[in-house]
């Protein structure tokens, strides 16, 4: 009763109460959790970092190709949130947990199938994108292992998913912290015997332990929405439903990673210190857009309920203020965290190689001081996802890899003469442009046509 109470306060708030407050209560447990999440990979960077510069290049180099595949069940994550939501502000609680099932199996099917399909095809990827052969080893051993975390990781999101559209952003807060806590322990343990083996089998096992507990509550949950598998079947309608909003961000998602992992290959180029440092300066700089990434979330969850609802004006409120907030905190943190001393310190925690703290502190405070723009960026695509208009934001995400982002580095590379550096701005201004373009469509008010 105590645990639909809750739920029940946090609908009241997203559709009538304090937009501030709703705003607060949706983004800082989603921060906490993307940070939670975000450790995972941290905590493999440290301590493979340890053990020398080809083990943290590995990691690096193999880190897009299993991005590709999260970012194209991220369609059904977002396709669980949105439509959830939607279907909870129009107080439709049976349809939103049969929606639920059929986002949960679909997710599933497809993560068990890609890990498999990855797992037999690593070498051919790992030789194709350019690895010489200790970095090779390396990275074909931990993607093979780590892959095997997938059905795992989709039950977590599934799980986050469905708690956020129901305003309950808590839960897989605490639910990540037993993964992270796992891993933080497991980690040095094993990659002290196994290498870069050992860190990929503290990633599974410490992800394993969570999904298990995610499953076991969303089948026995009585107060909220809950997944019923016994006698499934799949629902031609809902089906049509998840591909129309969920399609459009697994295309756009995994579009931009495998712009990623060409961005790799890229990278490579000027070496194995130029990869590690580049791993490096994209994991910090995800740590610094973490509240930007958890206000985009409030966002869709919020204007989803809200649509749900009717309430547009309200909806729109919502994200003003969520991109307002933003921006200013990105802003004024971007300026303290570019300046060089404080990002070398930062970079020197995960490397011992002087030229890999150079170019990472450098990368790093490009970065840092235009990260602004990820607020305007991040609200903006919460709007149009919550809104269930995901063929906006696939089609900027693919803009912003294979149209700014290699543009800028071609530009750069051969008729600036930049070097490495070419890479750091490239990822600036295409991020800049990005946000440009989605804040232009917003004001077109096509977000407020009905989608779903």
């Amino acid at each position: 009763m105590a645990k639909a109470k809750v739920t029940e306060k946090n609908i009241k708030l997203i559709l009538q109460g304090s937009m501030g407050k709703a705003i607060l209560a949706l983004a800082v447990p989603v921060v906490i959790n993307s940070f939670l999440q975000t450790m995972y990979n941290l905590t493999d960077t440290y301590w493979l970092g340890q053990l020398g510069t080809n083990e943290l290049a590995a990691i690096n180099l193999v880190s897009p190709l299993q991005q590709i595949v999260v970012n194209f069940g991220s369609g059904l994550t977002v396709a669980g949130a949105v439509l959830i939501a939607q279907l909870i502000g129009a107080s439709k609680k049976e349809e939103a947990a049969s929606m639920a099932s059929q986002i949960f199996v679909c997710a599933m099917i497809f993560s068990i199938i890609c890990a498999g399909v990855i797992a037999i095809f690593t070498p051919t990827v790992v030789n194709w994108l350019g690895a010489d052969e200790p970095t090779a080893k390396v990275a074909n051993v931990y993607l093979r292992i780590v892959i095997l975390d997938m059905p795992f990781l989709y039950m977590v999101n599934i799980f986050a998913a469905i708690r956020q559209a129901q305003g309950d952003t808590v839960s897989p807060m605490f639910l990540n912290l037993t993964g992270i806590l796992l891993n933080v322990i497991l980690d040095p343990l094993l990659v002290i015997h196994w290498g870069a083996a050992g860190a990929a089998l503290a990633t599974v096992i410490a992800k394993a332990v969570p999904a298990m507990i995610s499953l076991v509550i969303l089948k026995r949950d009585t107060t909220g929405v809950r997944i019923r598998l016994k006698g499934f079947r799949f629902e031609k309608s809902k089906m049509k439903s998840i591909l129309t909003v969920g399609l459009p961000t697994a295309i756009g998602g995994s579009t931009m990673q495998l712009g990623f992992l060409l961005m790799s290959r890229n990278v490579y180029v000027y070496g194995t210190g130029a990869m590690a440092a580049y791993g490096i300066g994209n994991k910090v700089n995800g740590l610094i857009t973490l509240p930007s990434n958890g206000i985009g979330s409030a966002v869709a969850t919020i204007v989803g309920q809200n649509i749900g609802a009717n309430q547009i004006d309200r909806a729109e409120k919502g994200y003003k203020i969520a991109r307002r907030v933003s921006v200013i905190f990105l802003f004024v943190g971007g300026l303290i965290l570019s300046r060089p001393f404080l990002s070398e310190a930062i970079v020197g925690l995960f490397s011992t190689d002087e030229e890999v703290i150079a170019m990472a502190a450098d990368f790093l405070s490009i970065m840092a001081l235009w990260c602004f723009t990820n607020g305007v960026y991040n609200s903006t695509s919460g709007l149009f996802q919550g809104s269930g208009h995901t063929e906006v934001t696939m089609a900027v995400d693919a803009t912003r890899l294979w149209v700014f982002r290699f543009a800028t580095l071609y530009v750069c590379e051969h008729w600036l003469h930049m070097g490495v550096r070419s890479i750091w701005y490239s990822v600036v201004v295409s991020n800049a442009l990005s946000s440009v373009i989605l804040y232009v469509v917003y004001r077109t008010g096509l977000w407020k046509k009905k989608r779903v």
